[in-house]
C-alpha cells in the first residue's frame, strides 16, 4: 500500500508539473485572470493580471487519476470526490465572473450552493456509513442521532471550505497549508480502524497535485488557486475528515483556516459593534501581518510551519481517540 501511494503522488505531481506551464498560457490568452480589490494591501498590485483557476486543473488531474487508477470507486469514496467535483464547478464559475468583471457570485448565492451541497453530502456520509456516535479524543465514542450529526457535518463542510477560501490569499499560503492538512489525514486513513487505504490513496493524489501546483504558485507566484480549488479542497478535506470519523480533531489539524476565519470574523464583528474601530490593521490575518512589515515570504513559511506542528497533534490526538474506542 506504501508504494502506490507514492506511486500516486509523484504521478500527480509530475501531471501537474508537465501540464501546468501550457495551462497558464491558456489562462492568459482567454484572460482568466486575477482583479486585484483596491482595498487589499497595495503591494498586492502587482499580482494583477496573474492567471488564476489554477484550481481547475488540480480537480481534473486528481479525479481522471483516481478513476483511471481505482475504477469503478468503492461506495465509501463518492462523498469525497464529489465535493471535489460539485464544490469545485461553483469555485470555477466564481473565477470565471471574477476574470471577467472584477466581482464574484454573491456570497449569499454562493453559501446557497454551499448549504445545499453540504446538507447532501452529509446525508450520504451519514447513510452510507450509518454514522450514530462521533470521536471525541481523550473519551471515545458518543452517540449522536442521525440529524444531528448531518446538520453538524454540513457545518463542518460549509466552514472548512470557506476556511480555505479565506486563507488563500498569500502566494503558496492556502497550497502549503492543504498539503499538511492531507498528510495528517492520509495517516489517520492508514492508522484507522479499521484502516481506510481508498482514503489514503486519493490524500496521495491531492498531496502530489498540490506540489506540482505549489512549483509554480510560490512567490512571486505565476498561477493562483482560486476559488475553484481553494473551496473544493476546503470542502473535501472536511469530507474526508468526517468519513474517517476524526471531525473534531480537524480544527486542530486545519489550525489555520480556523485562525484566519476566526480572524476575519472578530474583525467585522468589532468594526460593527464599535463604529468602525478595527482589531488587525486588515483581515484575514496574513494582510495584518503584512501591513506590519513582514515580507510575504517569511509569512507563508511562518503560516506553514504552525501548520506542520498543528497537523502532528492532530494525528496525536487521534491515536488517543482510537485507543478509547470500543
Amino acid at each position: 500500500m506504501t508504494v502506490e501511494l507514492i506511486q500516486g503522488l509523484l504521478l500527480a505531481f509530475a501531471i501537474v508539473v508537465i501540464l501546468m506551464p501550457p495551462y497558464i498560457r491558456l489562462l492568459r490568452a482567454t484572460g482568466f485572470t486575477k482583479q486585484i480589490r483596491i482595498e487589499g494591501p497595495d503591494t498586492h498590485q502587482v499580482k494583477h493580471g496573474t492567471p488564476t483557476m489554477g484550481g481547475a486543473l488540480l480537480i481534473a488531474v486528481i479525479l481522471a487519476l483516481y478513476l483511471l487508477l481505482r475504477f469503478p470507486p468503492e461506495g465509501g469514496i463518492y462523498a469525497p470526490l464529489a465535493a471535489l467535483a460539485g464544490v469545485g464547478v461553483l469555485g470555477a464559475f466564481d473565477d470565471s465572473l471574477n476574470a471577467k468583471t472584477g466581482e464574484g457570485i454573491r456570497v449569499r448565492q454562493k453559501l446557497l450552493w454551499q448549504v445545499v451541497f453540504a446538507f447532501a453530502a452529509a446525508f450520504m456520509i451519514q447513510r452510507t456509513y450509518q454514522i450514530d456516535q462521533i470521536a471525541v479524543p481523550f473519551v471515545g465514542a458518543v452517540m449522536i442521532s442521525p440529524p444531528i450529526y448531518v446538520g453538524f457535518a454540513a457545518f463542518a463542510i460549509i466552514a472548512a471550505s470557506n476556511g480555505v477560501n479565506i486563507t488563500d490569499g498569500l502566494d503558496g499560503l492556502a497550497g502549503g497549508t492543504l498539503v499538511f492538512a492531507f498528510v495528517a489525514f492520509l495517516l489517520v486513513a492508514l492508522l484507522n480502524v479499521p484502516a481506510q487505504p481508498n482514503l489514503a490513496f486519493l490524500c496521495a493524489l491531492i498531496i502530489g497535485a498540490l506540489l506540482g501546483f505549489l512549483w509554480f504558485n510560490v512567490h512571486p507566484a505565476q498561477i493562483f488557486m482560486g476559488d475553484s480549488g481553494s473551496l473544493s479542497l476546503g470542502a473535501t478535506l472536511a469530507v474526508i475528515a468526517l468519513i474517517t470519523g476524526q471531525i473534531l480533531v480537524l480544527p486542530l489539524i486545519g489550525l489555520i483556516f480556523v485562525i484566519e476565519t476566526a480572524s476575519d470574523i472578530i474583525q467585522i464583528g468589532f468594526f460593527k459593534a464599535s463604529g468602525g474601530r478595527r482589531v488587525f490593521r486588515m483581515a484575514p490575518l496574513h494582510h495584518h501581518f503584512e501591513l506590519a512589515g513582514w515580507d510575504e515570504e517569511k509569512i507563508t513559511l511562518r503560516f506553514w510551519i504552525v501548520g506542520i506542528l498543528a497537523g502532528l497533534l492532530g494525528v496525536t490526538l487521534f491515536l488517543a481517540s482510537i485507543q478509547k474506542l470500543p
